[in-house]
């Protein structure tokens, strides 16, 4: 085990370290727990479940707009885009703490999205220049692995301030602006232009486009529903009314935990060919969506429901990089960017749609259109292996 998690130098494993706890803040303690305090926020700020939608959609909106310009950066300023990182996501989390109103409250989460959009092309460069490469890969996965423990992270945060999510927020932006400091302390950039990693940014050709249409709908279409839980799911707990304040925070160390399974559970998924591990993953995540559909009040059946998710998501994401690169390996970065930026466009979507759903209907309804949308992107991959059942994708 020592051997699986040694990175070479002291430096390298604190790059990886620290690396891994800034994804855990800047996604799982920044962009995520929005859905996680949302249920105290609604009422202190009476703001509607359409409200928290158009919220979250722009949220992602700026996500993809932050990645697209660090995708393009990283590997010329790396540090400067964690400061970026910092500086959006501190800034945001801050005036989400002092906000008196939905409108600043609204601008403040949008504006806070953009920090895990800059910050992982920047700790894609530097990993790569600190850790040996025969190191590199594995390296990347921990920290790209580090939403997982930063949404328990987010879960225990929430169990010690109760219902004061504006201490929450405050805390979270020290935390995050901590962690970006010493990222940058542990950096050191080489005196010799190392080799640079994979680009991200770059053309594409109509071909390439056209052999990815399929998998760029499915990440969309996957990103929607997933928008269900990630925006509304602790508010649907606190709705059914059957859980205690902790229990619906429970739930969240829950998806959590799931969302950290991926990394005991890569190496087997990385056996099997790509579209067949993108419908594992996605049936596990629709099967969870219909779980809290009908079952949001019995709470054995809604922690089994979270970390399902948590585990079919997180897991889903590793698919799509296996995916592109199973189409075209010598653009898996520009792919694996696109398909990302895909899949966060969708959450943009669903949050609103979803979001009108709850305001015109319920809950319920809302949950099973999201396992809807994510079984339509299980039958796309379902073609994709028809048509080529020997190809490299299936």
């Amino acid at each position: 085990m020592k051997r699986s998690f040694s990175f070479g130098s002291g430096r390298a494993m604190s790059v990886v370290v620290l690396g891994t706890c800034f994804i855990a803040a800047t996604y799982g303690l920044v962009r995520l727990a929005y859905g996680l305090f949302l249920p105290d926020i609604q009422r202190d700020l009476d703001l509607s479940a359409a409200g928290a939608g158009y919220i979250s959609s722009g949220s992602s909106l700026v996500y993809c707009l932050a990645a697209a310009a660090g995708f393009g950066l990283g590997d010329r300023s790396p540090r400067a885009l964690i400061v970026a990182a910092a500086v959006t996501a501190c800034g945001g989390a801050w005036a989400m703490a002092a906000a008196g109103t939905v409108t600043v409250f609204g601008v403040a989460a949008v504006f806070s999205s953009a920090g895990a959009g800059f910050a992982s092309p920047a700790l894609v460069t530097i990993v790569h220049r600190n850790v040996e490469s025969r190191h590199a890969d594995g390296a990347q996965s921990v920290v790209n692995a580090g939403t997982g423990p930063g949404l328990i992270g987010a879960a225990g945060l929430a169990v010690l301030v109760a219902s004061e999510w504006r201490v929450a927020w405050t805390v979270t932006g020290f935390v995050t602006a901590g962690l970006a400091a010493a990222v940058l302390a542990a950096d050191r950039r080489p005196r010799t232009r190392p080799t640079a990693p994979p680009r991200t940014a770059g053309t594409v050709s109509g071909r390439w486009l056209a052999d990815h249409r399929r998998v760029i709908i499915a990440a969309t279409l996957m990103g929607a529903g997933s928008g269900a839980v990630w925006t509304y799911g602790r508010s649907h707990l606190v709705d059914a009314g059957t859980m205690s304040e902790s229990g619906t925070v429970g739930a969240w160390i829950t998806l959590g935990i799931g969302a950290t399974a991926v990394i005991l559970t890569a190496h087997r998924m990385a056996k099997l060919p790509a579209t067949a591990a993108w419908m594992l993953t996605c049936t596990v995540m629709t099967v969870a969506l219909i779980l809290l559909a009908f079952g949001p009040h019995l709470p054995l059946v809604a922690l089994s429901a979270y970390l399902m998710f948590g585990w079919g998501f997180t897991a889903a994401t590793s698919s799509l990089i296996a995916w592109t690169s199973a189409i075209d390996p010598a653009h898996s970065a520009a792919g694996t960017a696109i398909l990302f930026l895909a899949l966060t466009f969708g959450q943009a979507i669903g949050a609103t749609a979803l979001g009108l759903i709850i305001t015109g209907a319920n809950f319920t309804t809302a949950f099973v259109a999201a396992s809807l949308m994510s079984a339509m992107a299980i039958g796309i991959a379902a073609r994709d292996r028809a048509r080529a059942p020997h190809g490299p994708t299936g």
